[in-house]
């Protein structure tokens, strides 16, 4: 068994759309970045590249590549679930936390966990979401970003 542990942070700007574990979220500001930013899923990314030792998002998807310009984050976690699946690991269950001040997350986490599942074919038992704010402390209680953490179990 080996565990991950994943963090991801944007900023939230004008003129771009709120995505997080892959569902769009209403929202005046979205998560700035070369890809969708979901910081969400890049944190889950992060912890199962981290979990089977090959890397991090930042080596399979460099933002300096035109390739991953506005992809779809749940694309590229298709692409890490496929790089576990030759290494002939499988995922034990993934806990992931959102920290952002606004929106309120509750009424999407539910899609989230699903979308997820589908993406890395695990039961929706397998992933926890969770989502707090900082009190009005620091650039996500000032709603300047949102960051998230992940931790996930393979074997």
């Amino acid at each position: 068994m080996r565990v991950g542990l994943g963090y991801d942070v944007h900023k939230l700007v004008e003129n771009r759309e709120l995505i997080l574990g892959g569902v769009t979220i209403p929202f005046e500001k979205g998560l700035l970045g070369h890809s969708d930013a979901d910081v969400l899923l890049h944190a889950i990314m992060d912890s199962l590249l981290g979990a089977a030792a090959l890397g991090d998002i930042g080596k399979h998807f460099p933002d300096n590549d035109e390739r991953f310009k506005g992809a779809s984050s749940i694309i590229l976690l298709s692409h890490v679930e496929n790089l576990l699946k030759e290494k002939s690991y499988n995922i034990i269950n993934i806990d992931a936390t959102i920290i952002a001040q606004k929106p309120k997350m509750a009424p999407y986490i539910m899609q989230m966990r699903e979308n997820i599942g589908k993406t890395l074919n695990i039961t929706i038992d397998q992933i926890n979401i969770k989502a707090t704010t900082e009190e009005g402390l620091g650039f996500t209680g000032r709603c300047e970003g949102i960051s998230a953490q992940s931790i996930c179990l393979i074997e």
